[in-house]
Formats: structure tokens, sequence, C-alpha cells
């Protein structure tokens, strides 16, 4: 049962949405213990929706549902791996179309606060980074490694140019015109929970830079759990907290890291993610609602991580490397405020009537909810199998060992990111096939066209026949996400990473 908590209506945000505030100069500040927009007091009631993981038609429907739940701003990540592909070439256009995403914010009365990594976390594989980067055999991830910075320094050089016109300060900056009017975006993220991985403590002021160099004049902040959270600070940027269940003391200790700065969750989650294999993962709604009261009854700002999950479309999930590794399902509906497919739980209604209370007045009507098509069972009376269609496939490549999946001589020579790899090598008889845990992550085994087992990490040795002649040992190696959070960032390239062994 959700307990009432007597907030005063102190907050009036009627008149502080983007369009109302064109050739405004101040943007977002700190003052003390609070947070000013343009110079008035302003808590920041934020929900996460990622542009990738839902279909450009949605996007309007989902803020609108964002302003009628209360909220008045929007948080989201942007995917280097989505946006640079193929090194060198960026994609800005349709989904990714970042500029048309945080424009449709702005018309929609939400204000942004941007999390454009590099690393991104999210779930995401690799946390977002680009898997050509592991072509590099002594690549150091999140570092100032120069094989890193020079590839973030690229991909900046691309994306600053969209986001910079979209701050909602007015600014002159040397490299753009003049912008009179500004934009939706309030506040950009410095990197994401650096704390957590800290293997560079020069790293953070080079992302930092990285963005003052290229036009960010907004307010800077970080994001960090409780245990990251003084390793992850950076001269110069706000520090913000991320957890699901509260803790004694837990806000006030981010005043022994800042003295007098306002004080925001910058990811409350409102679920959590699921792996393949395991349940779907279900909190609470009244315990996430009295959490939430909680936080803002301390004068907290919040952010809820996910208000709309979506989906990981593709071979985009990432995965987890605890106790072993699992891979993340394709849906991330993160048992979230909106259901993956956008339709309203019973987190929404009851933090609808929370934030109605707090702001004192009338919220917009909740959308209607779209309707839904069922299509029933589909029989497939038709298929092709593998071994029919590798003919008409590209042209094997030929090597007297294994190469990884991203060090593959194809896309421009920017490897092969997810899917799946054929491995085919000739054999003479039977024996046991030791994989050396050299598979990443999972192989199905052949013999010819005979199924005849799998390695992955907990199989790693397999039976084969005993046979006559001519035979092909294959191997269709299966990339089920790279690891998205934790140390070993680095060691995430796929497919067959050295020889196995026969005997």
């Amino acid at each position: 049962i959700l307990i009432c908590i007597s907030f005063s209506p102190r907050f009036n945000w009627s008149e502080l949405i983007p369009l109302r505030l064109w050739g405004r100069t101040l943007g977002l500040q700190t003052e003390n213990s609070q947070f000013l927009l343009e110079g008035m007091p302003f808590r920041i009631f934020g929900g996460s929706m990622h542009y990738f993981r839902v279909p450009r038609e949605y996007w309007e429907d989902r803020m609108l549902k964002m302003k009628a739940c209360g909220l008045n701003t929007l948080t989201t990540y942007v995917p280097w791996n989505l946006h640079e592909q193929e090194r060198g070439k960026f994609d800005f256009s349709r989904n990714l179309d970042l500029a048309a995403f945080l424009s449709l914010a702005a018309k929609n009365g939400l204000w942004v606060i941007l999390r454009p990594g590099p690393y991104i976390c999210s779930e995401w594989d690799l946390g977002g980074l680009p898997s050509w980067l592991l072509q590099d055999p002594g690549m150091q991830l999140r570092t100032t490694y120069k094989g890193f910075t020079e590839a973030v320094d690229a991909y900046f050089d691309h994306l600053m140019p969209i986001v910079v016109p979209l701050q909602a300060s007015t600014i002159h900056y040397p490299l753009c015109r003049r912008y009179k009017k500004g934009g939706p975006i309030i506040a950009v993220q410095v990197e994401n929970e650096y704390g957590s991985y800290a293997k560079d403590p020069n790293y953070m002021t080079y992302v930092k830079m990285a963005l003052l160099n290229r036009g960010i004049v907004e307010l800077l902040m970080t994001s960090d759990n409780k245990n990251g959270l003084s390793f992850g600070l950076v001269e110069g940027a706000l520090a913000t907290v991320n957890f699901q269940k509260m803790e004694s003391g837990l806000l006030k200790y981010l005043d022994t890291v800042q003295k007098d700065q306002p004080k925001m969750v910058m990811e409350y989650w409102t679920g959590w993610f699921d792996n393949w294999g395991g349940p779907h993962y279900v909190f609470d709604a009244d315990e996430m609602v009295n959490t939430v009261a909680s936080i803002l009854r301390l004068g907290a700002s919040i952010n809820l991580y996910m208000f709309h999950g979506g989906t990981n479309f593709g071979f985009m999930n990432g995965a987890l490397e605890a106790d072993g590794y699992k891979s993340d399902v394709t849906s991330y509906d993160y048992d979230a405020v909106l259901t993956e497919a956008g339709d309203y739980t019973s987190k929404f209604f009851k933090l609808r009537q929370l934030f109605s209370m707090i702001i004192g007045q009338p919220l917009p009507l909740p959308p209607m909810i779209e309707s839904k098509a069922s299509y029933g069972a589909i029989l497939l009376h038709q298929y092709i199998s593998l071994w029919d269609v590798l003919p008409s496939l590209l042209q094997p490549i030929k090597s007297e060992l294994p190469i990884n999946m991203e060090n593959l001589h194809l896309n421009d020579s920017s490897g092969q990111s997810y899917g799946y790899v054929l491995y085919e090598t000739v054999i003479f008889g039977g024996g046991h096939l030791h994989s050396r845990d050299h598979v990443r992550d999972r192989a199905q085994v052949f013999v010819n066209t005979m199924y005849v087992g799998e390695l992955d990490y907990k199989m790693v040795e397999l039976s084969l026949p005993e046979g006559q002649g001519f035979r092909q040992l294959r191997l269709l190696v299966e990339n089920r996400g790279r690891v998205n959070y934790g140390l070993a960032l680095n060691e995430q390239r796929k497919g067959k990473l050295s020889s196995l062994f026969s005997n």
C-alpha cells in the first residue's frame, strides 16, 4: 500500500518547458542544495527512454506518456556502436536520428539529460563501444590509451555538432554560429559509472575535456552506484548516485564527496533486466513508489531508469560476467513504468498520483493505448538449410589459424560485429575435441552435415564419431552478446579465439 506523504506544491513547472523559454541564457545551474533553471528553483523529475530501443513511430507516444505521468525531463544514452558500425562511417538517420529525437522531446515539453558515453553500459553489447576497437590486440578500453582516445575523438567530432546546437543555453562557440534559441539539453553526463571500472585516473578528465572542447556548455554530471561514487568523480561535474532500494544515509553520503550541492538519483531502478534461462524480474510497484516518495521527501531530484525500456533489437543485447557468463534477453521490458510495448502498468498510475501531489496542478490525460494485432500461430512450410545456402554466400576466408570475429576481413576492414561464424577444417577419424575455453560463446559442432553436440563455457569437451576418408569438422559459433559491465571489457572478442585440440 502506498504511504501517503505530505508535500507542499513548491514547483509549478508550467512555464519551465523548452518551447516557452526561447532566448534563455542560463540553462541548468546549481546553487547550494538546489537546481535553478533560468534562475528559478527546479526539480528534475526524469525518466529514461532510449531512442534506439523504440521504433521512431512510437517516440512521441512514449514522450506524451512521460508528461502524463508528471515527468519534466527525458534521459537517453547515445550508442556509439550503432552510430559508427564501421570505422569512419557514421549514421544518424532514421531510427538513429538523434537530433529529431531531441527536438521531439522539446516539442513535447521535456528537457533532456544526455548521456553520450562513449561507454554507456545499458545492458547493450560491449556497453555501446564498437566491436572493431578490439581489432587492436593491445586495446585498453575506457582509458587514455592512444588507440581508444583517437577513436573517441573521431566519434565525438561527428556527434557533438549534432548535440551542441540543441543545448539549452545561448552560446557562442568558435566552430558554430551563435545559437539564439537553445534547445532541450540541460545537462550532459561524463562517461558512465566509471567508479566501478576506474582503470585510469586521467580518463574522466580526458572525457570531460573532450566534451568541453567541442562546445558543451551545460551542467556536467557523473553517475555511479554507492561503491563507485568516490572513484568516478571528476572536477567540475556534479556527482549523482544510482540504486533501487534506499539504504539509511545513502543520499547523505553524497555530501561526503561534494558539499552544498543538489542531490540527484540519476538511475532509480524501477525494475531490472533479464538473462536468458532466468525468470522475468519483477519489482513490487508499491515498494518502488514508496522509495521514490522517500527520495523526493529528502529534496532530491530523480530519474526513473527505466521509464520505458523497449527492445534490444537484432543482436544488440549485452551480457554479464558474474558467477559465469550470462547473456541478456532481447526484450528490455525491465519491469519498467511502461511495458516493452508501451502499455501502462500499475507503476505508472501510482507514480502519476504521487507526482501530481507534488506539482500541485492537473497533469495531461494519459494517451490512449495503441491497438494491438494478433497474428496467431505461424506455420513454416518451407525452409532452406545452412548447408544448402552456403554456396551462395561470400567466399570463405582461408587461414591456417582461427580468426576471431572482430578481425575477420569484412565490412571495409571493420570485422564482423554480431551473429555467427562458421569455422571448417578437414579431419581424419574421430576422437575427443577439447575447446580449451576458446569458444565465444557457443558452438554447434557438425561432422559434415551431422550434428554431434555443442561446446560452450561449461561444455569444453566433445566426442567425435569415428569415420573414414575426407570429412569436414564444422563449428557454427554464436556470439551471444558481449559483456557490458565490469572489468572484462577488453576480453570480449568473439568467435573461435584459438585452435582447438583433438586426440
